[in-house]
């Protein structure tokens, strides 16, 4: 729905009938920052088949490249890269290789603001990477509770007793203060840690204690980190790009989220040895706004 026509609605130049309504009220509780779950976009790393950068930063992120700086080596075996704040893109010689884009944590949070900038969402700017044949190699989904509402430890019990039907096989979990493997930017102040899947594999779940890494890095009481705990979903290649491929199929980023997290696993009670469904999702009764920007 474009401003315009939220526009003509508003001066009643449009008759606003029940079901507009409903896709206004359903679209303006997701953008409530008072929902005590907020699901973001996390990392996104794209490879192009080109070796034209210009054309990458300009066209596709639509930058000025005047203002990106430039390192004459790169990551992941690439040559070089430029960069803006936390936003990075990677050259090589190699044509194979093409161009990189990567964005983790603080690169997403800075592109959510040039494309506010321009009227975009994700989902525009996630079509033109695709248009541009961009190859999906990493995604993260995160969900943000504010609320408190996941107990990890106790989550992590229940994968102890087996309470846990998922389609993956394994699962880690790390004590408050416990060394994590060093795949772990953050790992000194994670928390409370919980693995479910294989991090070698494809997609997997990281559920961690956001108030204690806060505490860790910043020193923030953790009664006034806004952000008790974390839920990513951690996809790559092929998975990444189903995600975003069901993101622009459903324009509904909540969706995507949890039909992924419901296909992999859920947990359940345990009455008389056999497992029962817990009766309650974990958005069930509560609200969640979902960082899209630009819609």
């Amino acid at each position: 729905m474009s401003r315009e026509h939220i526009s003509r609605i508003e001066n009643r130049k449009i008759k606003l009938t029940e079901e507009i309504k409903e896709q206004l009220t359903v679209a303006l509780e997701k953008c409530n920052p008072d929902n005590p779950l907020e699901m973001l976009f996390d990392y996104v790393r794209i490879r192009f088949p080109t070796m034209d950068v210009q054309h990458v930063i300009r066209d596709i992120l639509k930058l000025n490249m005047d203002y990106m700086l430039h390192e004459d080596f790169g990551f992941y075996s690439y040559t070089e890269h430029y960069y803006i704040g936390d936003i990075f893109v990677l050259t090589s010689t190699d044509e194979e290789k093409g161009v990189l884009l990567e964005l983790k944590g603080k690169g997403c949070r800075q592109m959510e603001s040039y494309l506010l900038a321009q009227e975009r969402s994700w989902y525009d700017f996630l079509m033109d990477c695709l248009v541009n044949g961009g190859v999906m190699k990493r995604l993260d989904l995160a969900i943000n509770d504010k609320a408190g509402i996941l107990d990890i430890p106790e989550l992590t019990q229940k994968c102890d007793r087996e309470e846990c039907v998922s389609v993956f096989r394994s699962y880690k979990s790390y004590a408050s203060g416990e060394l994590i493997k060093s795949h772990e930017q953050d790992k000194a102040g994670m928390g409370h840690t919980l693995y479910i899947g294989s991090l070698k594999s494809e997609v997997y779940f990281c559920i961690y204690e956001k108030a204690q890494e806060q505490y860790a890095k910043l020193g923030i009481p953790l009664s006034e980190t806004p952000v008790k705990n974390r839920f990513e979903i951690r996809l790559k290649n092929d998975r990444a790009y189903y995600a975003v491929r069901d993101l622009l199929t459903h324009y509904d980023a909540e969706q995507t989220a949890f039909d992924i997290i419901n296909r992999y696993m859920r947990f359940v009670d345990k009455e008389d040895g056999k497992s029962v469904p817990i009766g309650r999702s974990m958005t069930a009764g509560r609200g969640l706004s979902v960082l899209i920007v630009g819609v």
